[in-house]
């Protein structure tokens, strides 16, 4: 039985974020539908449209972070599958290896190619990398559905770089938040990838911790797919922190928890906190170990369209959906959308990066997922819509960051990942 925790407001000081406040929780509304009754069938519309839907699906297929970029690929690719009776598409995949060279190489293929835009990378040394030397100086929308690293919403991008999950400028702080109220934590150390993605999460849940009057007493870095962390787990743990905040991704991961059990986890009675990186349904398994003192946070899927998303992607592909899939799903959903209200058949990146507030933003008639043929439909005959998604709203600042976001609150738990709470957030 998952146990409930109230819900609270969230940690203040988050920088350049800005100032948040808690936002209604969207429970309830994930009836497969978006709240405005317009529930209909998931495909086969007539859409007068007579181009062609084209957007490449970058992902981490292997290295560090493949176990997670398969199943987001196949979120990006659930769209085409969706309204492939009613529209023509042209979607291609690239492995980024979860490597900015090997991903380099793979978004300029897709650009090579004629993508005007593409979904991901995931990886935020990836997506900061493909994005300056690939999308931006070949003008093609790149829209990642997991690059949290704040330094994304820095880029001098002329509007092409958008992302479908919130910045880690905001998960810090939550995870700080549950270590103080949840876990009773008044002391914590941490062990973080050395790349862009854990230095920028570690930074921000640090400053987080001890703005709140924690403690940190600790912090080691540690390099991706090494062959063990044990001594990088007994720097972090000297002195015996309340608990250890542990960022990185599930190939890492899978080491480091086997070097944890094997070595510390029976002389230290600490607990330990995970983000989106370390949130694999496979990890417990891969381990040996329950992971019953791992507790995490990760972007949720509290969408309007959450419910028929999930029961979608489990009827095609055979599975639940994992981290990061129904952001994968929302880009893919927006990049099309926008593609048709951008009109012509040989739609470039510059047409498809100005139509994607036209679709996605609070003007017009709302449609989420379970109507996507009828938006679809409805952007084709010049009507004015607002796609309100699986993830989220899905509603973009002018740095191309969502305005409105969730976080679920998980434990590890009988070798399973139950979520605990979910927190929502909505910039002022």
């Amino acid at each position: 039985m998952v146990h409930k925790l109230p819900r609270r407001k969230v940690l203040t000081g988050i920088g350049a974020a800005g100032a948040l406040g808690v936002a209604g929780c969207l429970d309830g509304q994930g009836d497969g539908g978006n709240g405005n009754g317009n529930d209909t069938d998931n495909g086969g519309a007539e859409i007068d449209y007579g181009g062609t839907v084209r957007y490449g699906v970058l992902m981490p297929e292997t290295g560090d972070l493949g176990s997670l970029g398969g199943t987001m690929r196949d979120g990006a690719l659930l769209v085409e599958r969706q309204l492939s009776d009613s529209l023509d598409f042209d979607v291609q995949t690239g492995d980024t290896e979860t490597d900015p060279s090997a991903g380099q190489s793979a978004a300029q293929s897709l650009v090579d190619s004629g993508m005007p835009a593409v979904v991901g990378p995931a990886a935020s040394n990836v997506n900061l990398q493909v994005t300056r030397q690939a999308f931006i100086p070949n003008q093609v929308v790149g829209m990642s559905p997991s690059s949290t690293a704040p330094a994304v919403t820095d880029l001098d991008d002329d509007g092409f770089i958008f992302r479908t999950c919130p910045s880690d400028a905001l998960q810090g702080p939550v995870m700080a938040q549950v270590v103080e109220e949840d876990l009773e934590g008044s002391s914590t150390a941490t062990l973080y990838l050395n790349d862009d993605y854990g230095q920028a999460l570690e930074s921000s849940y640090v400053d987080a911790f001890e703005e709140a009057g924690g403690e940190v007493m600790n912090q080691v870095s540690f390099e991706a797919e090494q062959s063990t962390y044990s001594s990088q787990i007994g720097d972090a743990l000297d002195g015996e922190p309340d608990v250890l905040m542990v960022v990185g991704f599930p190939q890492s991961g899978i080491t480091l928890f086997r070097d944890y059990y094997s070595d510390y986890a029976d002389d230290w009675d600490g607990s330990i906190i995970v983000p989106d990186g370390l949130i694999d349904s496979e990890l417990p398994g891969e381990v040996g170990n329950d992971m019953e003192d791992v507790w995490g946070t990760a972007p949720s899927a509290a969408g309007p369209g959450a419910d028929f998303f999930a029961d979608l992607y489990e009827e095609e592909f055979g599975s639940a959906p994992e981290v990061f899939n129904a952001q994968s799903y929302d880009a893919a959903a927006v990049i099309t959308l926008a593609t048709i209200a951008a009109g012509d058949d040989e739609v470039d990146g510059t047409a498809v990066r100005d139509a994607i507030p036209e679709v996605a933003n609070p003007e017009g008639e709302q449609y989420g997922p379970s109507e996507l043929a009828d938006a679809a439909a409805a952007v084709a005959g010049g009507e004015e819509i607002d796609y309100v998604g699986a993830s989220s709203p899905v509603d973009f600042d002018d740095n191309g960051d969502q305005v409105s976001v969730a976080y679920d609150v998980m434990r590890y738990q009988g070798g399973t990942i139950e979520v605990q709470d979910t927190i929502d957030f909505e910039a002022e």
